[in-house]
């Protein structure tokens, strides 16, 4: 089996569709071509994206240039079922993670994005009845195949992790970090991943632009304020100093960055070059707690 390969920064195609910038096919192509000129090349996707179309908006591109795929790693999600004119059999959001359904997301994905093979497969969310020995079925049999190289969790918690993780080998878990979510720091989500030398994927890592909004709470408005002292003594920006911190943290975390704008994808992958002392580090850590370590 190939070995895992991602790039250290990760682009999120979450907003690339219907549920952000409505990209064009052209538009599309462009931005996978900055990303891959930058060095970034894993592609983070989940079936639901752009109410279920915007990984055939990303496949249209390899299906016209399918060179493309060799230079990258996809990864999709499976699980979530939304309710949208794409599935009206949905009469409630839900999530279903039977085999049956699994094995059916990843063909489904495989066509959208006109490729032979998934690089990561991810549950997107753990349901409270889920079955886990149907799910690593699910991915025995996706991996005997070749459809899928490898596979993780998303949003799932330590002992859910290790729940599926004791029938199946998984490869990451994709969890909200940033310096205003800390629980992944305190709530053994972050010491699983050392423990296990597991690489945590990272969403929101600027709070879903919390940062950069006109009216900022205090939290926000404290947190900010630090970083933006540190972005002046390292000749950087905000954004790159919040990047910069997660990026110090042993686990080696893999920062998601959902942007269409190149220029900030660019930002991100430069502060790769940023390196925070610990008392730097603990001023964020500080000014988001909202009060000094024990």
């Amino acid at each position: 089996m190939r070995a895992l390969t991602t790039s250290k920064i990760i682009s999120g195609c979450m907003y690339w569709g219907e549920w952000g910038a409505n990209l064009s096919v052209i538009d599309t192509q462009k931005l996978i071509e900055g990303c891959l000129d930058l060095g970034v090349t894993t592609f983070d996707h989940a079936d639901i994206y752009g109410h279920y179309t915007t990984e055939k908006l990303f496949g249209q591109v390899l299906k016209e240039n399918p060179a493309l795929r060799e230079n990258m790693q996809l990864i999709t999600k499976c699980g979530i079922q939304l309710m949208t004119p794409n599935r009206p059999e949905n009469s409630i959001k839900h999530y279903a993670l039977s085999k049956a359904y699994i094995i059916e997301s990843v063909e489904q994905s495989l066509k959208n994005l006109h490729t032979d093979f998934i690089d990561v497969l991810l549950i997107h969310r753990p349901s409270p009845i889920m079955d886990t020995h149907a799910i690593a079925e699910a991915f025995n049999q996706l991996q005997k195949e070749g459809k899928v190289l490898h596979f993780g969790v998303s949003n799932f918690t330590p002992s859910q992790f290790e729940m599926l993780n004791s029938l199946f080998p998984l490869v990451t878990n994709q969890i909200e970090i940033s310096a205003l979510q800390l629980n992944p720091f305190i709530d053994g989500t972050l010491d699983q991943c050392v423990q296990k030398q597991l690489q945590p994927m990272a969403y929101s890592v600027l709070a879903g632009g919390s940062f950069f909004a006109k009216e900022k709470d205090e939290r926000v408005s404290r947190v900010y304020n630090v970083a933006e002292r540190l972005a002046d003594s390292h000749n950087a920006t905000v954004d790159q100093i919040l990047i910069a911190w997660l990026l110090k943290h042993p686990a080696r975390i893999l920062p998601i960055v959902g942007s269409t704008k190149i220029d900030r994808i660019k930002s991100a992958v430069d502060a790769q070059a940023i390196v925070l002392s610990d008392q730097e580090w603990f001023m964020i850590w500080e000014a988001s707690a909202g009060e000094e370590v024990a």
